[in-house]
């Protein structure tokens, strides 16, 4: 577990910026280990931005989520993005912080991304249901399409066909559309895998209008029924995360030259989770569907093939 912010009151010796990415890079290492293989891929300085970044957002998780959430309320995110606002304005209160702060620094990032985010963990205090897709697709958006457009910024985008005359006077295309869309398809993916444990927590993301269209019940799920209504219904939700994929892997080959292999490898191996799940029978309450490491080593150099080709 992370360790959550402390009282601004507490005033202490803050680390120095190496010191601050080192202690963001150990948490990536431990809490999201494929993630972490993808950053590798990164240079140096953009794989610790990526660090840091992945550290406020799990910390503002942890918020809703983490051992500690029964206590948090919408004052708690409100104070969340008081301090947000903080490290923006360049004033970090601890080490996790200077990090983070050299990264909006060192890049110019916008508060907004951040922002939703907050609003989105916000819908996990209040909501434990969807009656639509679209609702659900606003809370993906919010949670981890976010977090697309905040990398976007880090990757850096192609601009090596700007010298053509005829794009002289373009704009490079920005990726932010396929960004979010590959935040929203890594968090429905996210959904399928852990409908048992959110069941636990008394949350289905589902929506259950797709549950009314498979005749399947919140009961059905509750008691975790696995039958052909299931199976039907989780074949739709894999199709339609597929899609999205998809259509977030259009907007790579306009990253930067040295962002493309490891986005790709990123979105290819957290898609084949959508694979082991179908392998699993479908189901994702009693067996937690994963890509082993073996796996994702093998896809290193198909991602990179496809870094230069497509």
């Amino acid at each position: 577990m992370l360790q959550l912010p402390e009282s601004p009151r507490v005033k202490k010796s803050l680390a120095s910026v190496e010191t601050a990415y080192e202690s963001c890079r150990q948490v990536t290492a431990d809490f999201a280990k494929s993630f972490y293989l993808s950053t590798m891929l990164m240079s140096a300085e953009k794989r610790r931005a990526i660090w840091a970044i992945y550290v406020w957002c799990r910390r503002t998780d942890e918020l809703v989520d983490g051992v500690e959430a029964a206590n948090t309320t919408n004052a708690t995110l409100d104070e969340w993005g008081d301090r947000l606002h903080q490290l923006f304005a360049g004033k970090p209160q601890d080490d996790f912080d200077v990090a983070l702060v050299d990264t909006i620094e060192r890049y110019n990032l916008e508060v907004q991304p951040f922002l939703d985010m907050i609003e989105g963990q916000r819908m996990d205090l209040y909501r434990n249901r969807y009656e639509t897709y679209e609702e659900l697709e606003l809370y993906c958006y919010r949670v981890a399409g976010t977090v697309g457009l905040m990398s976007t910024t880090i990757m850096g985008i192609d601009e090596s066909n700007q010298g053509a005359p005829w794009n002289r006077n373009r704009s490079p295309y920005l990726p932010e559309k396929e960004a979010v869309a590959l935040g929203i398809a890594n968090q429905l993916t996210n959904i399928l895998r852990d409908v048992g444990e959110d069941r636990a927590r008394g949350r289905i993301y589902l929506p259950m209008e797709d549950l009314a269209r498979f005749n399947y019940t919140e009961k059905d799920l509750m008691n975790g029924v696995v039958d052909d209504r299931w199976r039907a219904l989780m074949k739709f939700q894999i199709d339609r995360a597929r899609q999205v994929f998809v259509e977030a892997d259009r907007g790579i080959s306009f990253l930067s030259e040295d962002a493309r292999w490891p986005v790709w490898a990123a979105s290819m191996t957290y898609s084949w989770i959508l694979g082991s799940i179908e392998r699993n029978g479908y189901d994702v309450f009693s067996q937690r569907a994963y890509v082993s490491t073996r796996r994702k080593l093998l896809a290193l150099p198909v991602a990179l093939i496809r870094a230069k080709v497509l």
